[in-house]
């Protein structure tokens, strides 16, 4: 059976671990943007805490895959929820180093202005930090979407859902009928949900960031 006939055959399948895969990495990265954020704004004025933070979470980073989804299995067992923690743990630094970079790099001007109007310190973050701040962490939660998509796959190594059951059963029957047309379509399909994050991200930016900060 060739590839193209593999997909016309077992299309519902696929079609629902893509969007297992799609809805996995989003959650994941929902919740690291979340906390990215918490942690970013509540360490704005302990710089070394805020290095403290950073350093745990880039190290968190250099873990290896297997090997952190495996420390997840003793904990939370095997399926969804060791998956997407461990995504998240994945996402977290990509988007807090964008995050934290994004914050800093507003002028103290316009925060001494808002400041000047009247503005509390709620309002200075909501109305003046975070906006100007959004398009350098957008890009950060982007790198992270990407980044993650690929790993998902090995949540299949703990039961997890996405694409990543493809290739591993495929990779488990190599040799056998349409095992490599297995293995190939949730590369495919991982490559696919890259492609359709990324725009998704790309017109995310064009609708949310204003006009005169668009490059």
């Amino acid at each position: 059976m060739s590839f193209i006939d593999y997909i016309a055959t077992n299309w519902n399948r696929i079609a629902h671990l893509f969007m297992q895969h799609v809805e996995v990495v989003l959650i994941a990265v929902s919740i690291a943007a979340v906390l990215s954020l918490l942690l970013a704004v509540g360490t704005e004025r302990f710089p070394a805490l805020r290095r403290v933070v950073l350093s745990i979470t880039s190290t968190l980073l250099t873990i290896p895959s297997f090997a952190l989804f495996g420390l997840m299995i003793p904990l939370f067992g095997l399926g969804v929820a060791p998956t997407i923690l461990a995504l998240t743990i994945y996402a977290m630094y990509p988007i807090l180093r964008n995050a934290v970079t994004g914050l800093e790099g507003v002028s103290p001007g316009l925060i001494d202005a808002a400041q000047g109007m009247g503005m509390g310190s709620v309002r200075r973050l909501a109305r003046v930090k975070l906006p100007l701040a959004w398009p350098v962490i957008l890009n950060g939660i982007r790198v992270a979407t990407i980044m993650v998509v690929a790993t998902a796959a090995i949540g299949a190594a703990v039961r997890g859902p996405g694409l990543g059951e493809l290739i591993f059963t495929g990779l488990s029957r190599i040799g056998g009928a349409n095992a490599l047309n297995e293995a190939l379509a949730g590369v495919v399909g991982i490559v696919l949900v890259a492609g359709v994050l990324d725009v998704l991200f790309i017109l995310i930016g064009r609708i949310t960031t204003s006009r005169g900060l668009n490059v």
